[in-house]
C-alpha cells in the first residue's frame, strides 16, 4: 500500500528553496508537505565527513556580505560562521610561471591588467541596465541576448589574460564556458549579485564566510523543525491539475493538494510529466536551461602545510584543468584541506575518466602549485554533480543565447495551481543559497496572497 496524503500545499524538493517555502507556508497557517526524492535534505548542499566529527562541503558552501536572507536564517537557527582562510599570499599561474601576490589581483603586465580591469568594469556598468527581475525588458536585451560571453570578449578584449579572466568568472559562477552563456544572462547575474567584485571576491565577497559544521546544516535544521512534514525517498513523477486541486504522483505515493510548489532546477522540473501539459513557452524554457558541469574535489593532508610557507591556499591558474583552489580546512585548521574545482568543459572531459586517473590529475595540479608536500594526501574526496541522479549538474542553471528574451517571462509565472521556486528563479543573488531562500519565500507569498481568507489555519511552526 502506497502513501496517500491530503495537504494544503505540496512542495517538491527538499533543498533550501523548498524547505524555506514550506516553513513560511506553515507559519501562514497552511498544511505544507515537502516531498524529496533523495534520502536527505539539502539539495545542492552536502556535507562529507572527514573524521573526528569534522566535515567538508562537497556542494555549495559560501555566504557573504549582502546575502541578508541566508545570513539571517543562519543566525535564527543558532548556527555559527567562520571566515574563509585568506592569510598569506595567493598564487597566480600564467604561461607556466607561478607568481605570489597579495590583495585582489596579481602583478602582471600593465597593458593586460588594464585590459582586464576595463573589461570587468564595462560589464559592471552594462549590468546596471539589466533589471534582474526582467532581463528581457532591458533596452538592449535582444542585442545582448543574441551573443555569447565568448563572442563579446573576443570583440572587446585585446589581451589573452583579460579573456582568461572573464572565462574564469564564467566557470566560477556557472561551471560553464563563455561560449555557452548568453551575455544578457551574465549581465542579469551581475546585477542580481551586486557586481563582479561582490560575486568573485573572498574578503568582502560571496566567498567570504563558511558555516561551522557545513552548509547542509541549514537544511537539516529546517527539516528538523518541519518534522513529519518532510517526506524523503519519494521521487515525484507526475503533477496532475484538476479544476480545484493538484495531484502529485510518485512511484507509490499520491498526494492531493490545493497547490504545488516545484522547487527544482528548470531542467529537472522539465522531466516531470504534467497533466494537462505545460504551456509551450514554459516547456521550451526547461529545454533551454542546462545545469553547469562541475566536479568538486578535495585533497586532505595531516596539516595545512601551505600556511607555513606563507600561502593562503588560493590559486588562480590561466591554464590546466584545475584553475581555482581554496584552503577548505575546518575552523581549527586540522586537518589541512585543499579544494580544487573542475568546471565546464574540463569537468565534462575528466568526468569520463576513471576516478583514479582524475585523482592523479588533480593531485598533479596541486603539486605544481604547492610543491611535493601536496603529492601525498591522506584522503581524496570528490563529487561529480552532473552524475548525481537528482541534480544533474551544478552550480545551477544558465541561459544560452536567445533564451531570456524568448522565454524569460515563463521562469517564475505560475501555471494554474503550479508555482516555481529554486535559486535560478531569484531576482537577488540568483543562483546562490541566498537566492534559493528568497525564491522559497516569494513562492510562499504568492500562494498566501492568492488564497488569503480562503481557509482556516491548520498548522503553525
Amino acid at each position: 500500500m502506497g502513501v496517500e496524503r491530503t495537504v494544503d500545499i505540496a512542495v517538491i524538493g527538499g533543498g533550501l528553496a523548498g524547505l524555506t517555502a514550506a516553513r513560511q507556508l506553515r507559519r501562514d497557517g497552511f498544511d505544507a508537505l515537502v516531498v524529496e526524492a533523495r534520502d536527505r535534505v539539502g539539495g545542492r548542499t552536502l556535507n562529507h565527513p572527514i573524521g573526528s566529527g569534522k566535515i567538508v562541503e562537497v556542494g555549495g558552501q559560501w555566504v557573504g556580505p549582502g546575502q541578508d536572507r541566508v545570513l539571517a536564517l543562519i543566525d535564527e537557527l543558532g548556527l555559527e560562521t567562520f571566515p574563509t582562510y585568506t592569510t598569506g599570499r595567493h598564487l597566480f599561474e600564467y604561461r607556466g610561471k607561478l607568481r605570489r601576490y597579495r590583495g585582489r589581483i596579481p602583478l602582471i603586465a600593465s597593458a593586460a591588467l588594464l585590459d582586464a580591469y576595463i573589461g570587468l568594469q564595462r560589464l559592471d556598468r552594462m549590468s546596471r541596465l539589466v533589471p534582474a527581475d526582467a532581463p528581457w525588458s532591458a533596452a538592449r536585451a535582444r542585442q545582448w541576448d543574441a551573443e555569447t560571453v565568448e563572442s563579446w570578449m573576443r570583440r572587446n578584449l585585446h589581451s589573452e589574460i583579460a579573456r582568461r579572466a572573464i572565462t574564469m568568472v564564467c566557470k566560477a559562477v556557472w561551471a560553464a564556458d563563455p561560449a555557452d552563456v548568453s551575455l544578457l544572462h551574465l549581465l542579469a547575474y551581475l546585477n542580481a549579485g551586486g557586481g563582479v567584485d561582490s560575486m568573485i571576491e573572498t574578503d568582502g565577497g560571496a566567498q567570504q564566510t563558511r558555516i561551522v559544521g557545513g552548509s547542509q546544516r541549514i537544511s537539516i535544521a529546517l527539516a528538523e523543525r518541519l518534522g513529519e512534514h518532510v517526506l524523503l525517498n519519494t521521487p515525484v513523477r507526475k503533477i496532475e491539475q484538476t479544476q480545484g486541486s493538484v495531484v502529485v504522483h510518485g512511484d507509490d505515493t499520491r498526494i492531493l493538494a490545493r497547490r504545488v510548489i516545484v522547487a527544482m532546477s528548470p531542467a529537472l522540473a522539465g522531466r516531470l510529466v504534467y497533466s494537462p501539459a505545460l504551456p509551450a513557452d514554459r516547456d521550451q524554457l526547461t529545454q533551454r536551461m542546462p545545469n553547469g558541469s562541475v566536479i568538486k574535489t578535495m585533497a586532505v593532508y595531516d596539516t595545512p602545510f601551505w600556511r607555513a610557507d606563507g600561502l593562503s591556499g588560493q590559486v588562480t591558474a590561466a591554464t590546466g584543468p584545475v584553475k581555482v583552489t581554496f584552503d577548505n580546512s575546518p575552523p581549527d585548521g586540522n586537518p589541512g584541506v585543499l579544494l580544487a574545482f573542475l568546471e565546464g568543459g574540463d569537468a565534462r572531459r575528466l568526468g569520463r575518466y576513471p576516478v583514479e586517473e582524475r585523482r592523479d590529475i588533480v593531485i598533479s595540479s596541486l603539486t605544481r602549485f604547492f610543491g611535493s608536500a601536496a603529492a601525498t594526501p591522506i584522503d581524496y574526496i570528490e563529487k561529480d554533480w552532473s552524475a548525481d541522479e537528482w541534480t544533474r549538474g551544478c552550480y545551477g542553471a544558465f541561459m544560452p543565447p536567445n533564451t531570456w528574451t524568448e522565454y524569460g517571462p515563463a521562469l517564475r509565472a505560475p501555471i494554474g495551481r503550479i508555482h516555481w521556486a529554486g535559486a535560478e528563479t531569484a531576482t537577488v543573488w540568483m543562483g546562490y543559497m541566498d537566492g534559493a531562500i528568497r525564491s522559497g519565500e516569494r513562492a510562499a507569498a504568492e500562494i498566501a496572497a492568492l488564497v488569503a481568507g480562503d481557509r482556516k489555519p491548520t498548522a503553525v511552526i
